[in-house]
């Protein structure tokens, strides 16, 4: 088709050059006239037409690529507000690879691997009370203290905390750490009257020298000089001391970036049955082992790579890179002999401060003890989609299904999304809930 529409716009072969030669003279063909010497001059009318129209083209082309970028530089503006659509989603029927243009592409395109609990429950929660909780909690959100939370929690994972602390209704919320306070703000927002206990090494009232932060008036911190890993701290002494006799009724939260396998091992040994874990990165991203990479598995539906070249997966990839700035191709997620398991086949911890490489024998032997004790495993979808949001941020193909689908601007305005800088959505990486219990040891 294309050939065909610039075949039509060229004119007839020899229309412009063939002048027709005098007649007469010389008795010879037409042939051997020498057309350099018979054509016709243009006027210098036509040629200063001629000029004018190619200038014309050439300012027009110049405007063009003016607004252009001035748009891109907008859309790209951080404090911009996400108040209407911006383009429409590729319909979830598509099954060409080709036709998706990396935009408003399919949620789960390239895999959504999902941890497998041990007997296949779920969550209580549906769609529609996330529904019902955004319009609650955008006016909550839009008062908090710290407007500025870069390198913290965005607007999808302060939702997602906000929620589910607020359904689980704990009796004393554990945070491992805190930054400037917000996620401390958060959990205050969801549970008023409650106790809090946040671990973090740096005290947020640090952050107050510089600008806004949050510290909680009823909270035990175990910050700065008095800083006790939460590996460490004695959470039997610590329970007494709060009152709290039945751990179900407490929820742990890590947004500290650390191996989620050694985390979930010092949750479960402290007798805790809920955890939420803030940063769950994607295979080949993030400063840390987390859940998602245990979880993605060959034999898992959604899990498992292919390092070759020649693998759709390969194009693919490396086509998405060009729009989703976490996006990864296979340079970035294969290492060496093709491990493409955890970060190019190693197990990272502590803020990317420690790598160790495991086989991928271990890897799978990793995962088998997760799903041993997990009784349910949730990820949070994004609230919405990026035709919405306006993210540029992660793929939406490694991603669940949004809260709000691509094209839905009507739900998308009706909670107040649309009052929301457009940066406030760029902090989504797959935060997820977890019960958890202890293995039961076979004989």
């Amino acid at each position: 088709m294309a050939k065909g529409r610039l075949s039509s716009r060229r004119s007839p072969a020899g229309e412009a050059e063939a002048v027709a030669a005098p007649g007469g003279g010389g008795g010879g063909d037409d042939d051997d006239v020498d057309e350099s010497k018979t054509r016709k001059r243009a006027s210098l009318a036509a040629r200063l037409a001629r000029n004018v129209s190619t200038r014309r083209c050439l300012i027009s082309a110049f405007l063009f690529l003016l607004f252009f970028h001035l748009a891109k530089f907008i859309s790209h503006s951080p404090h911009r507000f996400c108040a209407s659509p911006s383009f429409e989603s590729v319909p979830r029927t598509t099954s060409s690879v080709d036709s998706i243009d990396g935009l408003a592409s399919e949620f789960g395109f390239l895999g959504v691997p999902w941890c497998r609990s041990k007997h296949g429950k779920t969550v209580e929660w549906t769609s529609k009370d996330l529904l019902k909780g955004l319009e609650e909690f955008v006016p909550i959100y839009q008062n908090r203290p710290v407007k500025n939370n870069k390198d913290g929690m965005g607007f999808d994972h302060s939702f997602g905390l906000w929620f589910m602390t607020r359904w689980l209704k704990p009796d004393l919320m554990i945070e491992s750490g805190a930054f400037k306070g917000h996620s401390t703000w958060v959990l205050r927002q969801a549970m008023p009257k409650k106790p809090i206990i946040s671990i973090s090494p740096h005290h947020p009232e640090k952050y107050l020298r510089k600008g806004p932060a949050y510290v909680d008036k009823n909270c035990t911190y175990f910050a700065g000089k008095d800083f006790a890993d939460f590996g460490s701290v004695d959470w039997e002494c610590v329970m007494e001391k709060h009152g709290i006799s039945d751990l179900s009724r407490v929820l742990v939260f890590f947004d500290d970036h650390q191996n989620a396998l050694k985390r979930l091992e010092q949750a479960l040994e402290a007798g805790f049955r809920h955890v939420i874990f803030d940063d769950n990165y994607d295979t080949g991203t993030g400063d840390h082992y987390s859940l998602r990479q245990i979880c993605d598995q060959l034999h898992i539906r959604g899990g498992g790579h292919c390092c070759s070249r020649y693998c759709d997966e390969a194009r693919i990839r490396e086509r998405r890179k060009f729009f989703w700035k976490k996006a990864v191709d296979i340079d970035d997620l294969c290492g060496t002999g093709d491990a493409w398991w955890g970060i190019r086949g190693h197990m990272h911890d502590d803020f990317n401060r420690s790598s160790e490489a495991i086989s991928y024998y271990e890897h799978v032997r990793n995962n088998m003890f997760v799903e041993s004790v997990l009784d349910v495993y949730w990820e949070l979808p994004p609230v919405a989609g990026p035709s919405l949001t306006h993210q540029t941020r992660y793929d939406p193909a490694r991603a669940p299904d949004p809260i709000i689908e691509d094209g839905r601007f009507d739900l998308f305005r009706k909670p107040g999304l649309t009052r929301l800088e457009c940066a406030v959505f760029n902090g989504y990486t797959q935060m997820v809930y977890l019960q958890i219990s202890r293995l039961l040891t076979v004989e």
